[in-house]
C-alpha cells in the first residue's frame, strides 16, 4: 500500500513539474494542457481544435522539450501525399558501386509528432496516420516498420467551417482519445501573451521525464481501480448513446445517427484512470468521468439531421446524455465524492 501510495504520489509530482514547464511559456490554456497530459499518460493521442495563434503548436514543442521526445512535426497541406508523412524507399548506390533500396523514414518515425492543420489535406493522406495511430507501425512496400515508443500524434485544426479544410473521416476521428477544444484568451490572458511574445523574453524549458519514465508512469495508469459500479455506469452511457439500441436515451433517438462505440467507452475509462492519479488518488471516481466525458466522447458523436439544423451540438447532446443516464448504482453516489 505504501509503495502504491509513494508511486501515485510521484506520478502527480511530475505532472506538477509537466505543468509548471508548460507555463513557462505557454500562458493560460490550463484545461487544454491537462487534457493533453491525460491523453500522453493514458497512451493516446489528441486532436486540438481551435483558430490560428492560441499556441497549439507551441504547446507540442514545449512538451517534447520538457519529455526529452524526438520532436516531428507534418505541416498538412492540399497537395501533400501519403509518402510524404510515412517515407519511400529510395535507390542508393554504396562505395562500391551497387545499387541498393535504401528507406528514406518520412516525418511519422518520430515520437512527438505534430499534425499541423491535419484537416487541410484530404482524406487520402489524412489515412496515411490510421495505421501509424492505431498499431505503432508503418508499411512501406509491404515491409512493416515499428515506430520507436512512446509514440504521440497530436494533431491541429482549423475549424469545420473555416474556409479550405476537409472533415476528417469518422474512421480517424475514432483514433484520437481526446478531441480537444481550444478557446480564445480572456482579455487578461491576452495581455501576457501580447507582453510575453512582443518582447525580449526567453526561456529555456526544463528536462522533466524521459521516454522510459513516460512509460512507467503509463503503467501504473493501467493499475488504477475501478470500482464495479462506475463500470456499468460507462457502459451504460455508451450504450445509451446508440440511438439503434432498445434503451438509447431520448435524446439519443433524437439527436444522434451514431453512438459513442467501443473505442468511447475505453478513452472514459483510460482517461479517467489519469485523471485520478493526476489528483492523487489510485481508484476512480465518477467526478473523474464526468471531467473527461466531453473531450473523450464528443467527436465519437455523429448529430441527427435535426440536431444540426436545430444548431445542437455534440457538446449540448452530451450534457443531456449525462442528465439521462442512470448511475449503476448508489454506491456510485459514495465514489463520486
Amino acid at each position: 500500500m505504501k509503495e502504491t501510495d509513494a508511486r501515485v504520489d510521484a506520478f502527480r509530482a511530475a505532472v506538477g513539474e509537466l505543468r509548471a514547464a508548460v507555463a513557462e511559456v505557454l500562458v493560460g490554456q490550463i484545461e487544454v494542457v491537462d487534457d493533453v497530459l491525460i491523453c500522453l499518460f493514458a497512451g493516446g493521442h489528441a486532436l486540438l481544435e481551435g483558430a490560428p495563434g492560441l499556441g497549439k503548436t507551441l504547446l507540442v514543442r514545449t512538451l517534447a522539450e520538457a519529455m526529452e521526445l524526438r520532436f516531428s512535426r507534418i505541416q498538412f497541406t492540399p497537395d501533400l501525399m501519403p509518402g510524404d508523412i510515412v517515407g519511400t524507399n529510395i535507390v542508393v548506390t554504396d562505395e562500391r558501386g551497387r545499387k541498393r533500396f535504401e528507406l528514406a523514414k518520412g516525418p511519422i518515425f518520430g515520437q512527438l509528432v505534430l499534425a499541423d492543420e491535419i484537416n487541410r489535406a484530404t482524406p487520402k493522406t489524412q489515412s496515411a496516420l490510421l495505421e501509424a495511430m492505431g498499431e505503432t507501425s508503418v508499411t512501406i512496400a509491404g515491409t512493416i516498420h515499428r515506430l520507436d515508443e512512446p509514440f504521440f500524434v497530436l494533431a491541429t485544426e482549423n475549424p469545420i467551417e473555416m474556409e479550405g479544410t476537409y472533415p476528417l473521416p469518422e474512421a480517424q476521428l475514432d483514433r484520437f482519445l481526446f478531441k480537444i477544444l481550444v478557446p480564445q484568451p480572456d482579455e487578461e490572458t491576452l495581455i501576457q501573451i501580447l507582453e510575453r511574445t512582443t518582447g525580449t523574453h526567453t526561456v529555456r524549458v526544463p528536462k522533466v521525464i524521459g521516454g522510459e519514465r513516460l512509460l512507467e508512469m503509463r503503467g501504473l495508469v493501467r493499475e488504477v481501480h475501478v470500482a464495479s459500479p462506475l463500470m456499468t455506469y460507462v457502459a451504460r452511457l455508451v450504450k445509451r448513446s446508440d440511438p439503434s439500441d432498445p434503451d438509447a436515451a431520448p435524446s439519443a433517438k433524437r439527436l444522434l445517427r451514431y453512438g459513442a462505440g467501443v473505442r468511447g467507452g475505453q478513452a472514459l475509462i483510460l482517461a479517467a484512470k489519469v485523471r485520478a492519479l493526476m489528483d492523487g488518488r489510485a481508484h476512480v471516481s465518477f467526478g473523474d468521468i464526468e471531467r473527461v466525458s466531453h473531450p473523450a466522447l464528443r467527436h465519437r458523436l455523429i448529430p441527427s439531421f435535426e440536431a444540426e439544423a436545430d444548431g445542437i451540438d455534440t457538446d449540448a447532446i452530451l450534457r443531456r446524455l449525462l442528465e439521462e443516464t442512470p448511475k449503476a448504482a448508489d454506491r456510485v453516489e459514495a465514489l463520486a465524492g
